[in-house]
């Protein structure tokens, strides 16, 4: 891919709306198969997760390509997983390798530029086994009134900001960080929520995993598409916890050097709870290999977490108002620059990162 073919592709696999999104998808697969959600766009249009497959039905090695596991990240991975098709490499599958498309997984929060599920969560922190205790979180308890104030006047933000500087100073800022972003389990409507149950978001990704039979395959390697975190257009591989050492090994032996691992301090994230990972973890074991792909996009500001968690918590009558459409689409720039050069940045890096997932089934290994 040279520099005039990705300058081209970038303007047509962007996309400035979920719905233009699924259409260019849709268009760009021979068949595919939509998992209806049971909540509206903000027009009232009907919302899907639309998945397609290559390959042989009885391939034993699978590529698992996620997009919009949080909604407005849904740009840039929808725009990954179009370019993968302009560049047909499913056309060039050996007869042991698929591909597994899954696009807008929280299709919900793509629609709507937030974040979260209709029901609130963060989808990324949802995959906990709920039959068993939530992971406590003590520190959010404490912070939970300020870094989601109700008051959001002037006066009232700085009362917020004063109350972290102070939880800052007092604890540091490792625990800050563990504390606000790590996820909760107890406050529907705060920050980076787990939820109580498994989300709508989570049931589709498990139905689509039996539909297409993904836990009987020897070897999976799932590519999460995420922004957000880390330097302005740069692709982070990171690994995350569930998977432990060894599936950071074998995303280095796949990825190179320059992929990340929280336990071993290389991360620009922390360790998470009920990750998508602990998901395949959990059904696949030591025979896949996740990375979460994550381009860096601005300086990491949780006022923009703030301000969309406050609209749907206090203002849910107000969510496609004026008001409420300047706060979401201050999260969809955030998380989604629109800027030319970030979008060519982040397509040359996807398009070497699938092709090392491809290689690396070809050779055996």
């Amino acid at each position: 891919m040279n520099f005039e073919i990705a300058q081209q592709t970038a303007s047509v696999v962007f996309s400035d709306s979920y719905l233009e999104a699924r259409e260019k998808f849709v268009a760009a697969v021979p068949t595919s198969r939509s998992y209806p959600c049971s909540s509206k766009g903000p027009s009232g249009e009907a919302l899907f997760t639309d998945v397609a497959y290559f390959g042989s039905p009885h391939a034993k090695k699978l590529l698992v390509l996620v997009s919009a596991t949080h909604g407005p990240e849904g740009y840039h991975g929808s725009a990954s997983q179009l370019l993968f098709l302009r560049t047909r490499r499913h056309e060039e599958l050996p007869p042991s390798t698929a591909v597994l498309f899954i696009h807008a997984l929280n299709c919900y929060g793509f629609a709507w530029d937030r974040r979260s599920t209709a029901e609130g969560c963060d989808l990324n922190r949802n995959f906990i086994d709920f039959s068993n205790p939530a992971p406590p979180n003590p520190g959010y308890e404490e912070l939970d009134e300020h870094l989601v104030p109700a008051d959001v006047t002037e006066e009232g933000i700085h009362r917020a900001e004063a109350a972290i500087a102070e939880y800052r100073k007092l604890h540091g800022e490792e625990a800050y960080r563990s504390a606000s972003y790590r996820g909760q389990y107890t406050r529907p409507g705060g920050l980076f929520y787990g939820g109580a149950e498994p989300t709508e978001a989570r049931r589709t990704l498990e139905q689509i995993v039996a539909d297409f039979d993904v836990a009987a395959r020897d070897n999976v390697i799932i590519i999460d598409y995420h922004t957000g975190l880390g330097p302005y257009g740069y692709g982070e591989i990171q690994c995350e916890q569930p998977s432990g050492l060894k599936g950071y090994e074998r995303a280095a032996k796949i990825f190179g050097p320059s992929v990340t691992f929280p336990d071993l301090g290389t991360s620009s994230s922390i360790n998470l709870p009920g990750t998508q990972d602990e998901y395949w973890q959990r059904i696949l074991g030591d025979r896949h290999t996740y990375i979460a792909l994550e381009y860096g996009t601005y300086l990491w500001s949780i006022a923009v977490l703030r301000d969309e968690h406050w609209l749907f918590k206090y203002r849910p009558d107000a969510v496609d108002s004026e008001l409420g459409r300047k706060i979401r689409n201050a999260t969809k720039r955030h998380f989604y620059p629109q800027k030319p050069d970030w979008n060519e940045m982040v397509l040359w890096r996807a398009h070497l990162v699938h092709r090392q997932a491809l290689e690396r089934f070809r050779s055996g290994d």
